[in-house]
């Protein structure tokens, strides 16, 4: 599959919370990473997502938030992925950030660059990559 968005994470549908409109999904991936996405039900219906279909969830880079020195706090993003800062590549108004995940895998944020420098980015740093559930689009092969 060839997509737009930086991330993508392959994984197999574990539960589905049932709600009125939206469809709460949750899949892992090979490597353990737990995402959370919301899907509208008819997307669900279409799509045929049930426990057990693989599929691949879809993030925007622009739609990851980075923390550090989260120490203590909750966040009502339902997506929190740990990791380590593989790279930054800094742009004229944004820089790229490479995560490297706890789990093996990688995640890429775009930030402003004025966020990078307070976040004090660099190479080695622990961060925390945030996003939430109505940001992870879900795709299935058809």
């Amino acid at each position: 599959m060839k997509a737009s968005a930086r991330n993508q994470l392959t994984g197999t549908v574990t539960s589905i919370r049932d709600g009125s409109v939206n469809d709460e999904i949750e899949l892992q991936t090979a490597s353990g990473i737990k995402i959370v996405a919301t899907v509208t039900r008819s997307s669900r219906e279409a799509m045929g997502l049930n426990v057990g279909v693989a599929v691949t969830a879809l993030i925007k880079a622009s739609a990851v938030v980075l923390v550090t020195d989260a120490e203590g706090m909750r966040f009502s993003a339902r997506n929190q992925l740990t990791g380590v800062v593989a790279r930054v590549s800094k742009g004229a108004v944004n820089s790229e950030v490479l995560l490297n995940l706890n789990a093996g895998e990688q995640l890429v944020a775009v930030v402003t660059n004025e966020s990078a420098e307070n976040l004090d980015l660099a190479v080695g740093q622990a961060a925390t990559a945030l996003f939430k559930a109505g940001s992870a689009i879900l795709a299935v092969k058809a």
